[in-house]
């Protein structure tokens, strides 16, 4: 069975810094994309950041750029979401995705979800 698990989420101050993880279970990373999104409450999901398969292509979305980083570490099947210098409105549930090869800014062409890591920015 194809799994994502996301972790790491949690409750920081502002300007502080989390490292959101996402492992794969019942297949390997390697041949696939992943991507990071968000929901915050009342607002619909949205990119944050996807890395390719090969880890050579990244992309973020415009509010994350200069904070946000990811990479992931294929012979743990891992990837990661450094988050820096949080704002108040990172604060979301965010959901890792798997879709093969390449990355996608469409929702609908990841089939394979996590469950979600909650990430909230108060002081």
């Amino acid at each position: 069975q194809l799994q994502l698990v996301e972790s790491g989420g949690g409750l920081v101050q502002p300007g502080e810094s989390l490292r959101l993880s996402c492992a794969a279970s019942g297949f390997t990373l390697n041949y696939y994309a992943i991507g990071w999104f968000r929901q915050a409450p009342g607002k619909e999901r949205e990119g944050v950041s996807c890395i390719g398969f090969g880890g050579g292509g990244t992309n973020y979305a415009d509010p994350v750029k200069g904070r946000f980083t990811i990479s992931r570490d294929n012979a743990k099947n891992t990837v990661y979401l450094q988050m820096n210098s949080l704002k108040p409105e990172d604060t979301a549930i965010y959901y890792c995705a798997a879709r093969r090869i390449y990355c996608s800014g469409f929702e609908d062409e990841y089939g394979t979800w996590g469950q979600g890591t909650q990430v909230t920015v108060s002081s």
